[in-house]
């Protein structure tokens, strides 16, 4: 039987995702990336939603995506996980880059005027388009950390031979809480010195909790009887994060070091995705027509999704044609039409819904 939590777990962290780059892209707290701010408001205080949700909406998609990682290799082998993965992660965030999101980094270079930069040092175009490609990785990096991630997995089932499947399935209530302490410690470990996102060790551990002991019917249906204090607790630990580095500290960065490495952020990304996870799995395992529509359109809502917010930062709020409101109302429909709208074309064309999106055949599986 379907699992629809899952499902609904995915479409709806992908929506928080898109909402949050909309204020990302007119930050104030100084995280680069987008446009900055473009009010001229002293504090703008809406932007402490990206504090209450960046802590934990990618963790959740990460241990979402070692339980489904399970649930297809329950009925499929190691080589056939493997190719279907390299097919829609790999091609798109390598073959796709070179085919389509360079587009992204076309505008992202603009956003941060790199060409101004780059104008008077006669470098060729070729190379220039190479500079695009690499800055067109964006939320693409997510990609390639979970295509890594899933080689990985296989290598550690040829070793484990299902052992730890057992031992996972048999986890007592009492270890659920002390499974932050790993997320914690493998937060400090395989980060990237630049690009803040690419945390190999802190995600890693997400993604192999969530194969190992949340895809097990028989833990969930244990800690589904806490929910509302998992609820209760995930909103507790990512409402006094927020109100203390947004407001206490000032806007600290919460997206890099010593913010995302410390304690609190560790616990508001496990106790939050937990929180979600049995959330969701008490309350949320049904499906409607809406539901089944949105859980089926939130790769295309992910991949595509930014590319609408930053064209409108870009084209339309950077020079300032617009007013704010106008700006992030704009971009937030953005965000959503062109997902929808470039997803309803590419997926119908042979080559490019398979270099772009990873989809081998006209209809989606």
């Amino acid at each position: 039987m379907r699992k629809h939590y899952i499902d609904n777990i995915r479409w709806i962290t992908v929506v928080i995702v898109v909402i949050y780059h909309v204020f990302y892209m007119y930050n104030a707290e100084g995280v680069l990336g987008g446009v900055g701010r473009i009010t001229d408001l002293e504090v703008q205080y809406y932007d402490i939603f990206q504090y209450l949700v960046y802590p934990w909406f990618m963790p959740v998609l990460f241990l979402i995506a070692g339980i489904s990682s399970k649930i297809y290799l329950d009925s499929h082998t190691d080589k056939e996980f493997v190719r279907t993965r390299t097919t829609k992660l790999l091609v798109p965030s390598t073959i796709g880059l070179f085919v389509f999101w360079f587009i992204q980094g076309y505008i992202n270079m603009h956003i941060g005027e790199a060409f101004s930069d780059l104008s008077g040092m006669n470098i060729p175009k070729p190379v220039i388009y190479l500079i695009m490609v690499a800055s067109g990785i964006g939320i693409l990096w997510f990609v390639h950390v979970l295509w890594i991630f899933s080689v990985i997995l296989v290598l550690i089932k040829k070793i484990e031979k299902g052992k730890l499947l057992e031992i996972g399935k048999k986890t007592p209530l009492w270890m659920i809480p002390l499974f932050f302490f790993p997320i914690w410690g493998a937060g400090q470990i395989l980060n990237t010195p630049v690009i803040s996102v690419y945390r190999f060790g802190f995600y890693f551990v997400f993604f192999i909790l969530g194969y190992f002991v949340f895809s097990h019917d028989e833990v969930i249906e244990k800690l589904k009887k806490f929910a509302v204090p998992a609820i209760v607790l995930g909103v507790l630990l990512c409402v006094s994060f927020s109100v203390y580095f947004f407001i206490i500290k000032g806007g600290l960065n919460y997206a890099d070091v010593p913010v995302n490495r410390g304690p609190w952020f560790a616990a508001c990304a496990y106790f939050g995705s937990l929180a979600m996870l049995l959330g969701m799995a008490r309350f949320g395992d049904h499906n409607t027509g809406f539901t089944s529509w949105m859980a089926k359109h939130s790769w295309g809502l992910y991949m595509f999704h930014y590319l609408g917010i930053s064209s409108v930062g870009y084209f339309i709020a950077k020079p300032g044609l617009l007013p704010p409101p106008a700006c992030y109302i704009l971009s937030l429909l953005a965000g959503f039409l062109f997902s929808y709208g470039l997803y309803a074309i590419i997926s119908r064309i042979p080559f490019f819904r398979w270099a772009i999106l990873g989809i081998k055949k006209k209809k989606e599986k």
